[in-house]
């Protein structure tokens, strides 16, 4: 049947979401398991999401890795069918149309596709039709790890043991070479149709930087083992060099799957990189224990997890100074070359996401929520699971988070992650020609500063020093 019309053999729908890889796709592989000729389709049907309705530089990804998925499919001879309107509706549709006796899906475990995917696939049984879904984006669903008595974690380091407890890799497999095609129901729409697009091509620097697509994560997997991975440990907080395997957003759209990765790291083992492996394998740990909270404390995205921070003294936000922050025109080159970094790549280093997120809540005291929001829109690998937890943990609201009093200073982080100023130097090229200890903090000397970058904020939006300080008597308050 493989690669031929098999318009009498049954059919069923692929619904592809986060999954957009042929690769160790659970779901594919079920409806050709079980004789199916699979349907491939897509729905667009952004306010499903809830509060939480895609941001902009996630569409610009998710159009060219649709795009790479259906020149995937077609080589195999089929293809992908868009749609766009409510997920239930389109499937019926599609159904009745095709005759598909089948849909298969992969699992997402954001709260408002979790309770939407249960109604929907109720709804389908109810009505006749198998309905199968499968797990393609984790190595641990949230639900098969718990603590001793029964429920949910709350601290990573526990969590982790327990994950290495019950270490066991899925078996990979590879993509089929030939797909059985099918021309019944509804074409669908072109993908320019969905408009996920930008109208304006902000994105156009992005693509310098990334490959959406399998191939794309493919890519990265190996030039992260030919590079990054020598030395992981002692090099994946620097921002100023190529130290980290830049997989997140192929994880976070499922181009690639997290065993596939783990299965690649554990072949290169040896006894002098075993320490940068289970390093990289610890992170992937913290994605997973990411979704584990979503999934257990599904109002964390928009809520404090530590409810005593409703009362915490957060400071009024100043629409001009949030903008600074936004646009990297705070007067601190580490914050401000992390966020140019984020507005030209739609990526920031994880470091140097951590020292933003401080100067955000800490040194302006702005609720991390106005921060999330910012992250959630430009960054490329924009995972609600792993946004909220990094944010929280900065904060000091969220689970295992990092103490309040822990005030990252901006300076010295970057004094530690970026020695040489060439990190700054890259994305403030203004400030390239001062000298090393004024790259870190210009202020220090005005008359230079006005020399070398006479546009560039002479102070600092919040001086550091007292930033810190309202932050800890905001903390002394709380704590009284």
């Amino acid at each position: 049947m493989a690669g031929t019309e098999a318009s009498s053999a049954p059919r069923a729908l692929v619904w592809f979401r986060n999954d957009l890889r042929l690769d160790d796709n659970p779901a594919l592989q079920a409806a050709l398991d079980g004789g199916y000729v699979p349907i491939p389709v897509y729905i667009h049907a952004p306010d499903e999401g809830g509060d939480w309705r895609p941001g902009a530089a996630s569409d610009a990804w998710r159009h060219r890795s649709l795009a790479a998925l259906d020149a995937q499919l077609r080589r195999r001879g089929s293809h992908l069918r868009h749609f766009f309107g409510p997920s239930l509706a389109t499937l019926q549709s599609l159904i009745a149309m095709s005759g598909a006796e089948a849909v298969f899906w992969n699992r997402r475990y954001e709260p408002a596709y979790e309770k939407r995917d249960a109604h929907i696939k109720q709804t389908l049984r109810m009505q006749g039709v198998r309905v199968e879904s499968f797990n393609a984006a984790l190595l641990f669903e949230p639900w098969t790890v718990r603590n001793r008595q029964g429920g949910p974690f709350k601290v990573f380091t526990p969590y982790w043991k327990t994950l290495l407890g019950q270490w066991q890799l899925g078996l990979c497999i590879d993509a089929p070479t030939r797909l059985p095609h099918s021309d019944e129901g509804p074409a669908g729409v072109a993908l320019d149709a969905l408009q996920l697009a930008p109208k304006r091509d902000w994105d156009a620097a992005f693509w310098n930087d990334w490959t959406p697509g399998e191939a794309g994560a493919r890519g990265a997997l190996e030039t992260f083992l030919e590079g990054a991975l020598r030395g992981y440990i002692g090099q994946r907080d620097r921002p100023d060099r190529v130290a980290t395997s830049r997989l997140s957003p192929h994880l976070h759209f499922g181009e690639i799957a997290p065993w596939r990765i783990a299965m690649a790291l554990e072949r290169e083992r040896s006894a002098g990189n075993g320490a940068d492996i289970d390093g990289y394998l610890r992170q992937l740990g913290w994605r997973e224990f990411g979704h584990h909270l979503l999934h257990h404390f599904p109002e964390t995205p928009s809520h404090n997890f530590d409810a005593k921070f409703n009362d915490f003294d957060w400071a009024q936000v100043s629409p001009a100074r949030l903008q600074e922050w936004q646009q990297g025109r705070t007067g601190v080159p580490i914050v401000d070359a992390g966020m140019r970094e984020l507005w030209a790549t739609g990526w920031m280093h994880n470091r140097v996401r951590m020292v933003v997120a401080s100067y955000l809540t800490k040194h302006l005291r702005y609720h991390w929520r106005h921060g999330a929001r910012w992250f959630w829109d430009t960054l490329v690998d924009a995972d609600l699971a792993n946004n909220t937890l990094g944010w929280q943990w900065v904060a000091g609201t969220g689970a295992d988070a990092a103490p309040y009093f822990r005030v990252f200073n901006p300076v010295l982080q970057a004094q530690k992650f970026d020695p040489d100023g060439r990190y700054i130097a890259r994305w403030l090229p203004e400030l390239a020609s001062l000298p090393l200890p004024l790259r870190f903090a210009p202020w220090q000397d005005p008359k230079a500063l006005r020399r070398a970058a006479p546009d560039y904020p002479p102070q600092p939006s919040v001086d550091i020093g007292r930033g810190r300080d309202g932050a800890l008597a905001a903390y002394r308050k709380l704590r009284g």
